[in-house]
Formats: C-alpha cells, structure tokens, sequence
C-alpha cells in the first residue's frame, strides 16, 4: 500500500490490515524462490516472456503404452532412448484372454502421447480405457485395424512374420510423425532392429525349405499364422483350436478327431505345438496323451517369456524348440 502526501487512515485496525497484506505478499515471494532454490533469472524471464519449445517431444520422452509387451518390445527398439514405454500385460502366468484392468492402466494410457492395442477382440479392455481417457491428442495404433482385420478373426498377429514386419514399419512411421525432429535417429533404430530380426526370418525361412508339409497339431489357434509362414500342415481340428482360444468346450466331435490324429488314425502327427498360457483340464489331456504317444511336445506362450527378452529372441528361441522337435522326428529319435 502506497500513502500519499497527507492521506490519513481513518481508522486503527487498517493499519494492522495493511501490515498484514504487506507480510503474507512478502512471505509468499520468498516461498516461492525457496522451492526451486537453483532457479537463475534468465529461466524465471523465459517463462515470464511466454517462450515455449517449437519441438517439446525432441527434449522429452515419449510416453507410450502397449497392451502387450509383444508390441512393447518392437516400439521399444524402434524408440530407443526417446521413448519410455509400458506394456500392460505380460505376466507369464496370466491367460491374456482374461486380463482385467486397474486404476493404473487407466491412468497411464490416460498419459500417453502413443497407444498401441492388437484388436481383433484380443484386448477390447485397452479400447474401453482408451475411449474413457477422451484424450484428444493421443496417437492410437490398432494393429488388426491396420492388418484389416476384425472381431472374430484370428488375433495372433504377433505370430506371422509377414504381419510382424508391416506392423513394425507402421510403428516407425509413427514415430517419425509424432516426433519428426528425431527422424534420423528413428530409421536408424529401424534399420538396426530389421537386421535383428533378421535371424528370425531365417529360421522360418530354414524350417519352411525343409520340413514343408509335415503333419502338426496344436492346441490352439495361436499357432495358424506360424504354420502357415513355415510351410507345416496343421491338421488338428480348427474348431477345437478357436474354441480353447475363446475360452470355450470345443465340440465333442473336434475333440474325438483330435485324440485319433495323435494316436496315429489317419496319418501320424509329428509334433504338437502347446499353448501354455491357455491352459484347461482338455488341453492338458492332450498334452499327456501326446507324450504317451511319443509326439514331442514344443510349448509356446502368448506373451514374451521370460518378459525382459527382446521379442525376436523370444521368437526364434519357440522357433528353434520347433526346429530340434521335428528335427528329431525327421531322425526317428
């Protein structure tokens, strides 16, 4: 408060008002100062100049969620320090099928700057989350969207090369248009993990040239779009398969079928390739009546396992699994 020459103030209490004002301003400015002690001035005239970064994702990380940590280990290569990525579900003792959702989840894909999700049905609890956050600058990657893909339709997609290098490719494009100032730094990252998958490729390419045709079976569906990259005739009853892979009984009749291929009715069953994170009484039925049957058994999961490998190393470890079981056919051992 500023008196002029002469101005009275009428009564005694305004005095101690004053004094009062003129304490908390003065005591709020020293505790403002205090929070941040190493502030300088020339940060504190930027922010009172309005002065804004033109390119704020070039100077921060990216924060990106994968419903799955398949997905999250990709953008996480193709990312490399300038992104900070979570992926939900990836618990190795975890049905995928059934994840259920928490604050956390929510409040994370809430944060994102880039969401990718597999859709097809395999995790409509991401697209729920997705639709509730409304958050409007939010870059969202459906992949079976992308794959031209729907509800109902096999949601593996994380299983055929052919899908895994598409969608790859539509993650480095979406780096760069998110964060464009890095773009040098995003296609090297990009060439670096092609050339690591590389090995992959060519495992599928080594069991394709050798074992095309030969008679598998599988527990389900996840293995369709493996089968069909290596070249294996999957013979065990696709109904049976969809059904385990739904959470549902297959038909008796698929399950009849099934039980006769892996006892040798109709031609013998080489190998049986054995979903291990959707597992029920059935499944383990015919897990032992394979082993019974002297038909090696190759496990494979729905997420990477262990959860700290990359995804191909995750991939071409089931592949060379594969490889040594039908190799060991191939030599009747």
């Amino acid at each position: 408060m500023v008196l002029e020459s002469g101005q009275k103030i009428a009564v005694g209490g305004g005095i101690a008002i004053a004094i009062i004002v003129a304490v908390v301003v003065l005591s709020t400015n020293v505790f403002v100062h205090s929070t941040n002690p190493n502030q300088n001035n020339t940060s504190i005239s930027a922010a009172q100049s309005g002065i804004t970064s033109t390119s704020p994702i070039s100077t921060s990380k990216i924060q990106i969620v994968a419903a799955e940590n398949f997905w999250g280990s990709l953008i996480s290569q193709l990312g490399g320090t300038h992104v900070q990525v979570l992926s939900i579900v990836s618990d190795p003792n975890a049905d995928p099928h059934e994840y259920e959702t928490n604050t956390a989840d929510a409040q994370a894909i809430a944060n994102a700057n880039y969401v990718i999700v597999n859709g097809a049905g395999y995790d409509d609890w991401a697209l729920k989350l997705i639709n509730a956050s409304n958050s409007p600058d939010q870059k969202v990657f459906n992949v079976a969207e992308f794959l031209g893909k729907k509800d109902g339709d096999n949601p593996h997609f994380w299983y055929s090369p052919v899908y895994v290098n598409q969608t790859v490719a539509h993650m480095y494009s979406d780096l760069v248009s998110i964060d464009p100032t890095n773009t040098a730094y995003y296609k090297q990252q990009y060439a670096s993990l092609n050339a690591s998958l590389e090995q992959y490729n060519t495992r599928i390419d080594e069991i394709k040239q050798k074992f095309a045709g030969t008679r598998v079976a599988a527990t389900e569906d996840i293995f369709v779009y493996l089968a069909n990259a290596t070249g294996l005739n999957l013979v065990s009853p696709s109904e049976f398969m969809e059904a385990v892979a739904e959470g549902n009984d297959p038909p008796a009749q698929s399950v009849v079928e099934f039980q006769q291929q892996l006892q040798g009715q109709g031609g013998n069953v080489t190998v049986l390739v054995y979903n291990e994170q959707t597992v029920t009484p059935l499944t383990q039925n015919i897990k032992a009546l394979a082993s019974q049957r002297g038909i090696p058994v190759v496990g494979v999961t729905e997420t990477i396992q262990p959860p700290d490998v990359s995804f191909q190393d995750w991939m071409n470890a089931e592949l060379l699994q594969l490889q040594n079981a039908l190799n060991s056919q191939a030599l009747g051992q």
